[in-house]
């Protein structure tokens, strides 16, 4: 079973290379970045991918995404993230769509090698492999109203917000200054998980969700 790597971190990388072909996986690339992954894939068509979340150049999301363009681009290759710790929106965003064939573990589980084997195994099959501080995570994220992270003035703001109000509008009806309403948006969009992006799109996925939850 063809498998390709992605993981910045040598030692990490060595390391999966050593176990994936120590159970008979046949290891046809190891990169250290996104941009290197998304090559080989399309050079090996591999039947698994394991990648960290992480890579450069920027360490945010560039495995997240590199992941997504796999399964868009090769709907048959199973991909494998790995992560340092729970990140619910990236986990989510993979979960999105077709949930065969992926699977989101914290990289403290590669220790124990029987347990990543079979993940690893599970997903190249065509099943999901989650890690348990990843379901719950999500699980709380589920039940969690989104709105109950905002402050009270954030909530006004909001509001303001749904009515087509602009920045100007909001500060002259809350009697505070425009840098103080342009403070208490970027703060909505963080809290509501909100990726960058172009700003008025943001405001319409606020809106959205402000309308969504009332």
């Amino acid at each position: 079973m063809r498998a390709v790597i992605a993981e910045d971190s040598v030692l990490l990388r060595v390391g999966l290379v050593k176990v994936l072909e120590t159970v008979g996986f046949e290891v046809a690339a190891a990169v250290g970045d996104a941009e290197a992954l998304l090559i080989a894939v399309e050079e090996h068509k591999p039947k698994v991918v394991v990648a960290d979340v992480r890579m450069p150049p920027g360490f945010t999301d560039e495995g997240v995404r590199a992941a997504l363009m796999i399964r868009r681009q090769w709907p048959e290759t199973a991909v494998l993230l790995l992560s340092q710790y729970v990140e619910e929106r990236y986990a989510a965003d993979l979960l999105t769509g077709n949930t065969s064939g992926v699977g989101y573990l914290l990289k403290e589980r590669v220790a124990n090698v029987d347990d990543f084997v079979e993940a690893l195994q599970r997903v190249a099959e065509g099943g999901t492999a989650l890690d348990p501080e990843v379901v719950a995570q999500l699980l709380l994220r589920r039940h969690r109203d989104p709105l109950e992270r905002l402050t009270s003035r954030e909530r006004d703001v909001l509001a303001l917000m749904a009515e087509g109000r602009s920045n100007t509008a909001i500060a002259e009806s809350l009697v505070v200054s425009d840098s103080a309403v342009a403070k208490h948006i970027n703060s909505i969009f963080m809290k509501l998980d909100l990726p960058p992006a172009e700003v008025s799109h943001r405001r319409v996925l606020a809106v959205l969700r402000f309308l969504e939850v009332g």
